[in-house]
């Protein structure tokens, strides 16, 4: 399987995920093949340097705006300021099995991967292609 998104969309997400100490996050609209948008959030986990947690009021307007027949949103990106573009331990503790995306930026290049059901409550990543048009 593979996603779609334009080149110039993830050249805005490397952009904002580029030369921070901090762990930048946001969503990603569209549909199950296809990023159409992004929606940048802050970043407000108690350690933002390791950790990140979007913004809860961001992620709820976004929902309530898909509701109102908006773009649907289908995951999020964040950054690795100092690791690697693959789900962290981290990362894998906090997921859910939802089937959503994960588009993880280090290190001047984008991964991306869907939280699968690996059990009831937790989730295993599996890398998707993601086509750069």
């Amino acid at each position: 399987m593979k996603v779609a998104i334009s080149r110039a969309l993830l050249e805005q997400i490397m952009t904002l995920c580029a030369g921070r100490e901090a762990e930048a996050c946001g969503l990603l609209l569209g549909q199950a093949d296809r990023i159409e948008a992004i929606l940048p959030a802050a970043n407000v986990a108690p350690d933002p340097l390791r950790h990140f947690e979007l913004d809860p009021a961001v992620l709820i307007a976004a929902h309530r705006a898909a509701r109102r027949g908006g773009p649907a949103v289908i995951g999020h990106y964040h950054s690795h300021p100092s690791g690697v573009a693959e789900p962290s331990r981290t990362d894998a503790e906090s997921s859910a099995p939802d089937g959503s995306l994960w588009l993880i930026v280090s290190d001047g290049s984008a991964r991306l991967w869907r939280a699968e059901p690996d059990s009831a409550v937790k989730a295993r990543f599996t890398e998707i292609h993601l086509d750069h048009e």
